[in-house]
């Protein structure tokens, strides 16, 4: 079966990304909005937690010490979309060098609040993906309630991903 690429995946999330970086460069006060997605208390808490989530992955599957959370609190905008954009060089280097047993290999780790988890690393790729994506619908609905419209398309079908 022929299917979405793990690099087409990354590509439509780090697209994605960016839009956000540039959303937020020109409304900076969202950022400042109570919300309470995520368990959060405000929409810059949110970006933290999509950030600090797809870092720690990231970190977790090439084998390096995973970053303390709250060394995310302290960045700024322009600083939280850099680590972004590393992040994903970072997962798109695992996934470049990866192989089958690589993939399949099996990680127990301890989470923020769901406890200890065990999963493969390709799924916990995949939902170092697909978790930016839940974060950034429940935001654009989130900010376009409060007022802030975001100039782009978030659907797959409009990214520059695939023709």
């Amino acid at each position: 079966m022929r299917g979405l690429s793990f690099g087409e995946l990354l590509d439509y999330c780090a697209e994605e990304t960016a839009h956000w970086g540039d959303f937020f460069k020109k409304n900076p006060k969202a950022l400042d909005l109570p919300s309470d997605i995520a368990g959060t208390k405000s929409v810059r808490e949110v970006v933290v937690h999509i950030v600090a989530v797809q870092v720690r992955y990231a970190e977790r599957l090439l084998n390096q010490p995973i970053s303390e959370y709250d060394v995310f609190m302290p960045m700024n905008a322009e600083q939280l979309f850099a680590t972004a954009h590393k992040s994903a060089e970072d997962l798109r280097s695992f996934a470049v060098a990866a192989n089958d047993p690589d993939w399949d290999g099996i990680m127990s780790f301890p989470t923020r609040t769901g406890g200890t988890l065990t999963a493969s690393r390709r799924k916990i790729f995949i939902h170092a993906l697909l978790h930016s994506v839940r974060h950034w619908a429940q935001l654009s609905t989130f900010l376009r309630q409060q007022g802030f419209k975001q100039d782009w398309q978030h659907d797959f079908i409009f990214s520059n991903v695939i023709k």
